[in-house]
């Protein structure tokens, strides 16, 4: 990507990059001040607010590529809400409770074994594979 001059066009500056798809793309890290991606975003608890992605960074020879958000047009996150958090909590048990005795426990049973706990899982005798 050659290094031209582009228009932003919601503030008129110039800033080196290029129009691609019909938007300014920026190589990696040249993306112009206050301009962010999703993931900047929401490490500032912020969301887009509605509002449509407005540039773009490529790299790796184009074949990778990010969206770019105005920072001064996003919103704070609303957070979730009590009937997600209440959601989210009773996933949390199911997925920490031992199908086989009921038993809840202070980390995830891995789907590998039934969810079962580790006593459980150490009580059932283990099939033979050559039979």
């Amino acid at each position: 990507m050659t290094a031209r001059m582009v228009r932003l066009p919601w503030n008129g500056q110039h800033w080196p990059g290029r129009w691609a798809d019909g938007v300014p793309t920026f190589r990696f890290r040249d993306a112009p001040p206050g301009l962010v991606t999703r993931r900047q975003l929401r490490a500032r608890d912020m969301c887009p607010g509605g509002v449509d992605w407005v540039a773009q960074i490529r790299w790796s020879r184009g074949r990778r590529w990010a969206a770019l958000y105005r920072l001064d047009t996003a919103k704070q996150s609303p957070g979730a809400t009590t009937a997600q958090l209440q959601a989210l909590w009773k996933a949390n048990r199911a997925l920490r409770t031992c199908a086989a005795c009921g038993q809840f426990t202070d980390y995830r049973l891995p789907a590998s074994n039934g969810r079962r706990c580790w006593p459980c899982d150490q009580t059932t005798t283990p099939t033979d594979p050559t039979t």
